[in-house]
C-alpha cells in the first residue's frame, strides 16, 4: 500500500485530495498545526468525515525541525505540498508572513525530503497568480512569470525551488500551475465563496447587499475536485514535469455574480455594490490557461462545467445558511 503525505490537508484541495487518494487505496497522512489538533471541531470541518481513515502529524511550515521530525519517523511514497498562505489580499496586508510561510515552508519540505527520503515523489502547488501581468494569452508552461502580489511572488519562488531540486538532485519534483479552482469547500474570504454565500443569505433574507471590488477581472475557474485529480496523475508519470491545469475558459467576476444570483431567481444588479476597498493595489486582469500538455500527457480533462460548479456552491450555501443563519453571517464576514 502506498503512503502519501498532504500538507494543507484541512483545506479545500487537501480534503478533496485525501478523498481521492483513499479511493486509490493509499494510506493517507497529513501535516497540521498543533493548534488544529487542539480545536478539531472548528479546524477539521472539511475532513471530519475522514478522520478515522487518515493519520495526522503536528508540524509547522515555519519550523524545519518539526518537518524533519515527521519525515524521520515516517516513510512516504508521495508528498503533496498544498499548504500556503493563499489569500492574495492577505498577502498584500502581511507580505512578510506570506513570504516566510510559502517560501521557507516549501524549502523546508524539499530539504527534509532530500536528506531523509530523496526517492519520495514531491508535488508543489503552483498558481496562475505566478503569471500576473501576463505576457501572452492563454498561458502555458513556458509563459514568463510576472507576479503582481506577494502571494504570486512567493509561489514563483516555490516553483523555482521545486525545479531546482529536480534538476540539481535528481529528485522527482513536479509542479502544477493551477488556475482558480473552487467548490463548496472554498474559504469564505475568496471572492467566489463570498459571492455564493452572500447570495444564499440574500435569498433567505439574512443580508441585503454584496460588496465586491473589480467586477471586470477575468479568471479561468474550474472545480477543485477536478484539479486534485490532476495532482495525483502528475506523480504517477515516469518523469517529473510541470503542468498548467485549467479549463481554457475565462469569465468575469460580474459573470460569476450573474450566474450565482440567477440560481436563486434574483437580479444581481439589484444587490451588488462596487467597493474600492476590495481593489488590489496591483490588479491581475486576465488569467486563462491552456492545459493541452496535461490533456496529452496525463489524459486529464475537467469534468465539471462552470454552471455546474456555481450551482453546487450556491445550493450548498443555501443549505448551510438555512441550517445556521448566525454561522453563515459570521463566515461571510471573514
Amino acid at each position: 500500500m502506498k503512503r502519501a503525505l498532504i500538507t494543507g490537508i484541512t483545506g479545500q484541495d487537501g480534503s478533496y485530495l485525501a478523498e481521492r487518494l483513499l479511493e486509490e487505496g493509499y494510506e493517507v497522512h497529513g501535516l497540521v498545526r498543533r493548534v488544529a489538533l487542539e480545536d478539531p471541531t472548528r479546524r477539521f470541518t472539511r475532513i471530519e468525515h475522514l478522520l478515522e481513515r487518515i493519520t495526522l502529524h503536528p508540524a509547522s511550515l515555519e519550523s524545519y525541525p518539526s518537518i524533519f521530525h515527521v519525515f524521520s519517523k515516517n516513510e512516504f511514497d508521495e508528498c503533496y505540498h498544498l499548504a500556503a498562505q493563499s489569500f492574495v489580499a492577505e498577502s498584500f496586508a502581511d507580505g512578510f508572513s506570506t513570504m516566510n510561510t510559502n517560501i521557507n515552508g516549501t524549502h523546508y519540505m524539499l530539504a527534509a525530503l532530500r536528506e531523509l527520503q530523496p526517492r519520495c515523489r514531491f508535488y508543489f502547488a503552483g498558481s496562475s497568480e505566478m503569471f500576473g501581468k501576463v505576457r501572452e494569452t492563454p498561458q502555458v508552461e513556458t509563459t514568463p512569470f510576472h507576479p503582481r502580489s506577494p502571494y504570486g511572488i512567493s509561489k514563483v519562488a516555490g516553483f523555482d525551488l521545486t525545479r531546482n531540486y529536480r534538476e540539481a538532485y535528481d529528485m522527482f519534483c513536479a509542479s502544477g500551475i493551477l488556475f482558480n479552482h473552487e467548490s463548496e469547500r472554498r474559504g469564505f474570504e475568496f471572492v467566489t465563496r463570498k459571492i455564493t454565500s452572500t447570495v444564499a443569505r440574500i435569498k433567505l433574507g439574512q443580508a441585503t447587499e454584496l460588496r465586491l471590488g473589480n467586477l471586470d477581472a477575468r479568471r479561468d475557474w474550474g472545480h477543485a475536485a477536478d484539479y486534485v485529480r490532476a495532482m495525483y496523475l502528475m506523480l504517477q508519470q515516469p518523469s517529473a514535469e510541470d503542468y498548467v491545469i485549467a479549463t481554457g475558459e475565462t469569465r468575469t467576476v460580474r459573470e460569476f455574480c450573474e450566474r450565482a444570483f440567477a440560481e436563486v431567481g434574483l437580479d444581481w444588479q439589484e444587490y451588488v455594490k462596487v467597493d474600492e476597498r476590495y481593489y488590489r493595489p496591483a490588479e491581475v486582469d486576465l488569467l486563462v490557461g491552456d492545459a493541452t500538455k496535461a490533456h496529452d500527457a496525463l489524459g486529464w480533462k475537467p469534468e465539471y462545467t462552470f454552471d455546474e460548479m456555481v450551482k453546487e456552491m450556491v445550493r450548498a450555501d443555501l443549505k448551510a445558511a438555512a441550517q445556521s443563519p448566525l454561522k453563515g453571517r459570521e463566515a461571510a464576514k471573514s
